[in-house]
């Protein structure tokens, strides 16, 4: 792609998340969703590739069905409270379709189809974008509206995701696919306690970020795709290969990693708002996520399974790895065990 064009998409990205996340009406926010809408498409579909125009049309057509429903939730609040501020919405039928259009935006169950096929269809460098920086004003909208939505509608969605990410994620063995429901899974331990804490949803989707940037960065440098290759890309970059086997338990939330953080604190808050079986629930569902982040660890060590077939192995790169890729590293996995000496510190 032209490098002006570029530029042009990535800046009018920055735009419009800025427009939504510094706006106090809906029709303002609604703008900053619909231009972050229209600088992705391009990016998704540069490659010209069936599956990347595919992936582009189903974007579409599901940010635009969301959109359309973040307006009229909007529409229907004013026409009965006369507000059009968004932490005003208190109409109950308004939050109802509010819920869904932002659940839609992000992918959460029962809307995810859209998004595992999206990121399938993608550049490893979009698919960081849609998994992380494309979903912060959607998640802000949710934080400032997060007082007069309905617990049980999204305790339920929550509880779906982390099921359905990590039960669909089990048979996967695209790279991007599974991040997917990585990602999905994640989103639903950010729903679950969005109403008793939302700072801590916030806190859940910084570290999300940090994390997946990470696991995408070092897959774009080792130029892997699905699991087969990553089996022999050891030998591009061991040591890299080897922090990103960190990563990936830190993501799946091991403790003593960075990951390990959000759970913790979330799994906390709930037992206090006498939600422990939810809280129980949430965690063993996790689980079925957890299985196939060790199988993605497991692939990115030195152990190539039992089997006949001659494996080309990779050259060594020559290529230091980037400073981003190292402070994020290190971020991701060093974060929650140097806390305490941090504290002490200060």
């Amino acid at each position: 792609m032209n490098p002006q064009a570029n530029l042009i998409f990535i800046a009018s990205l920055l735009l419009g998340t800025t427009i939504t996340i510094s706006s106090n009406h809906w029709i303002m926010a609604w703008t900053g969703l619909e231009i972050n809408t229209l600088a992705i498409l391009p990016l998704i579909s540069k490659s010209h590739h069936p599956r990347s125009i595919e992936a582009a049309t189903k974007y579409f057509l599901t940010q635009a069905a969301a959109s359309a429903l973040v307006l009229f939730s909007s529409m229907t609040n004013a026409w009965h409270t006369g507000q059009w501020d968004i932490t005003q919405l208190t109409h109950p039928t308004s939050c109802l379709i509010l819920t869904s259009a932002i659940a839609m935006k992000l992918g959460l169950v029962p809307f995810h189809f859209w998004f595992p096929e999206v990121l399938q269809g993608s550049p490893l460098t979009t698919g960081l974008i849609l998994s992380t920086a494309m979903k912060l004003p959607p998640m802000t909208l949710l934080y400032m509206t997060s007082s007069s939505l309905n617990p049980t509608l999204l305790t339920v969605l929550a509880i779906l995701s982390a099921a359905l990410g990590g039960w669909m994620g089990l048979n996967q063995t695209q790279i991007r696919k599974i991040l997917a429901f990585s990602s999905i899974s994640h989103l639903g331990w950010m729903a679950i306690i969005l109403i008793y804490n939302p700072k801590l949803t916030l806190l859940n989707f910084y570290l999300y970020a940090v994390m997946t940037t990470t696991v995408f960065l070092t897959l774009n440098t080792t130029k892997v795709l699905k699991l087969s290759t990553l089996l022999t890309a050891w030998t591009k970059a061991p040591s890299l290969n080897t922090m990103l086997l960190l990563t990936l338990l830190s993501l799946a939330g091991l403790p003593p990693l960075t990951g390990f953080l959000p759970k913790w604190l979330i799994i906390q808050e709930l037992t206090k708002q006498d939600m422990a079986p939810a809280a129980t629930l949430i965690s063993l569902l996790s689980l079925l996520s957890l299985f196939f982040y060790l199988r993605l660890a497991y692939c990115t060590t030195i152990t190539l399974p039992p089997h006949t077939t001659n494996h080309m192995k990779q050259w060594r790169t020559n290529k230091p790895t980037s400073t981003a890729i190292a402070i994020l590293t290190t971020v991701s996995v060093m974060l929650l065990p140097a806390s305490p000496m941090f504290l002490t510190i200060v």
